[in-house]
């Protein structure tokens, strides 16, 4: 059982659709998902795979990542009612909330970009359990940079890891031991823990809830000591403060892009369904 089918399940339950499995049997009908904002949309291909998982066939009229404007078509289907029915709520889901993620992040690295056109946005793990990779899928399609997927793939020591080790340096020193050829982030808060992080030749260095004038004195101090260090910011960024921060990074990373967007709205329109009809 996958993603799709489990999802399913959660709707359809045991006893499946018993609204449209009442009204309908075999007949047949055509949908067209539409765009009832402009943005970015996304979730495509897994709204495609939600509708043929019921088996209904699907045209997708948009690609993941595409602008889309308001009345736009941007899926159809065609099938049995009742399967077209069943998967309505599920694949809109899909489009609805990537889509939203999408929107958001283009606008923030448009207008990042805009200051400083090698400037990366970045999701965070701030995401709803079990759908991150849906998430950060819907940042890609935006325009955003995913970020780490778990704690697995970058070595980021924050400043919880510090406290507890005693020292950024201690940290540093410990995850080279026993975590070899893994990339380390090193969150910091002070010009201090910035230094010794760039002398570490740590590869990230984050600049953590710092305002965009002490950031940017801290990332000339990091570039001083390490040129090859890279420099992210991160904390109480916001899509009202961003472009105050872009001038100096090479990342900035928040939160928003996925705890606190607002889904972008996506309707389904079906035809009256007909014996006869079903071809896409």
């Amino acid at each position: 059982m996958d993603d799709i089918d489990r999802f399913l399940y959660e709707d359809l339950g045991d006893e499946g659709d018993i609204t449209s499995d009442s009204i309908f049997t075999d007949e047949r009908a055509t949908a067209r998902m539409l765009a009832k904002d402009d943005g970015v949309v996304a979730g495509l291909e897994e709204a495609k795979a939600v509708f043929e998982r019921l088996g209904s066939s699907v045209r997708l009229l948009k690609r993941d990542g595409g602008r889309v404007v308001c009345g736009e078509r941007v899926l159809e289907a065609a099938g049995l009612a009742k399967s077209i029915l069943s998967a309505e709520r599920l694949a809109l889901n899909f489009v609805c909330h990537m889509s939203g993620i999408a929107t958001a992040t283009r606008k923030l690295v448009d207008s990042c970009k805009a200051v400083n056109p090698h400037v990366a946005i970045a999701a965070t793990r701030k995401t709803i359990p079990g759908i991150r990779k849906y998430q950060k899928k819907a940042v890609i399609a935006g325009g955003g940079d995913p970020h780490r997927m778990g704690l697995y793939d970058v070595a980021m020591i924050k400043d919880n890891h510090i406290v507890a080790a005693g020292s950024v340096e201690r940290a540093i020193l410990k995850v080279r031991q026993n975590a070899p050829g893994k990339e380390i982030e090193a969150e910091v808060e002070n010009l201090a823990d910035a230094l010794t992080a760039a002398r570490l030749g740590v590869e990230w260095i984050m600049l953590d809830n710092r305002s965009p004038e002490e950031g940017a004195m801290l990332a000339k101090a990091v570039r001083a000591a390490n040129p090859k260090a890279r420099i992210e910011v991160s904390g109480g960024i916001t899509p009202q403060n961003i472009t105050a921060y872009a001038s100096y990074p090479d990342r900035i990373s928040l939160g928003y892009l996925t705890h606190t967007v607002r889904n972008m709205d996506f309707s389904l329109e079906i035809d009256a369904p007909d014996a006869g009809r079903g071809q896409i």
